[in-house]
């Protein structure tokens, strides 16, 4: 089955919104930032032109999978020509965060805590919950696993969409690592490895594998399969949480950037990281993205998971220790995974 493009965003709307900022009053500016994003084209393009439309700062932005461009960061060190990396989990943040310049309290303030480097090194943009993606006509409600150690069991085999060296993936990976150990995880992605998952590219591509029936389950991000349902209200996928509260399965991640210490730009690149965290672009993420918001007070749209039942049943994590992600591949290549 194939599908449109994802929409386009209301740009009218949206601007609007932006140009009303007093934050961003000012005479625009003639600068270029240099933005390595993790982030999909399709997903921040739109807020990305919005803010260059505001400000007048122009932003080249070289788009690869969050990984690979953390490890490009490493190889470039100060040599690097990013100012910005946009990455879509904390994990890949922590692999590089010695490489970030400190950001100000007064920029970064409103975002809680646990939604930030514990020196302001990076800061969350937006968050996600991780979900369990199914097929509702092959698999009944009383058969869902209650936790996601229940995957390995081998009703699951050949069942599993699994994208395993997806970024969301790794860090959910090593955020398991962290909370139940090495044995442990290991223990797991061998069990997983033994249900002969169903290997695809990206969490879209196991949404998609579950509607052509090719897997019939997935552990994923909240916001994909509401895009596949703006475009198709009968797409015969659903979603839901894990039963058991703080089951690492509920794990809740977010997005998040950082300021390359090496940067020539730092006023400028902190000018973006403003605009990512005012009160338009979190409603754009929640309402464009299907997203959830890290400033607290936003208005949570578009969503068929609430925001609360993440929160509650979610397990506590600091996400300034899911750092190791080379940890976490060499586990995968060891047990055949990637």
């Amino acid at each position: 089955m194939k599908h449109r493009p994802l929409k386009e965003v209301n740009m009218t709307i949206l601007r609007n919104s932006v140009f009303a900022l007093a934050a961003f009053a000012a005479t625009p500016t003639l600068a270029d930032l240099t933005l390595y994003s993790g982030r999909g084209e399709p997903l921040v393009a739109p807020i990305i032109e919005a803010f260059t439309a505001q400000t007048g700062i122009n932003v080249n932005v070289r788009y690869a999978g969050t990984a690979e461009l953390a490890v490009l960061l490493q190889e470039e060190g100060d040599a690097s020509p990013a100012d910005l990396y946009w990455a879509q989990d904390a994990a890949a943040l922590g692999a590089v965060v010695d490489l970030f310049a400190p950001l100000p309290e007064s920029l970064v303030g409103d975002v809680p805590a646990a939604y930030r480097d514990s020196e302001n090194r990076w800061v969350a943009t937006s968050g996600r919950g991780r979900v369990i993606a199914y097929s509702p006509e092959r698999v009944s409600e009383d058969d869902l696993p209650a936790s996601i150690f229940d995957l390995t069991d081998e009703k699951w085999k050949g069942r599993i969409a699994l994208p395993a060296t997806n970024g969301s993936f790794l860090a959910h990976v090593t955020a398991m690592r962290v909370i139940h150990g090495d044995d442990e995880t290991r223990t797991w992605l061998e069990g997983i490895a033994a249900n002969e998952p169903v290997a695809v590219r990206n969490n879209t591509a196991g949404i998609q594998a579950i509607g052509d029936g090719e897997a019939d389950i997935a552990i994923t991000n909240n916001y994909y399969l509401n895009r596949f349902l703006n475009r198709d209200a009968d797409f015969p996928v659903t979603q839901t949480l894990f039963s058991n509260e703080g089951d690492i399965g509920n794990l809740l991640l977010v997005a998040g950037m950082g300021v390359l210490e090496s940067s020539d730009h730092k006023e400028d690149a902190q000018a973006f990281i403003e605009f990512l965290l005012s009160p338009a672009a979190q409603q754009y993420f929640t309402g464009e993205v299907s997203e959830f918001p890290i400033i607290p007070g936003t208005i949570v749209t578009r969503q068929d998971i609430n925001l609360d039942d993440v929160i509650r049943v979610a397990p506590e994590v600091d996400l300034n220790t899911i750092g190791d992600l080379e940890g976490t591949l060499e586990m995968l290549r060891e047990v055949g995974l990637i």
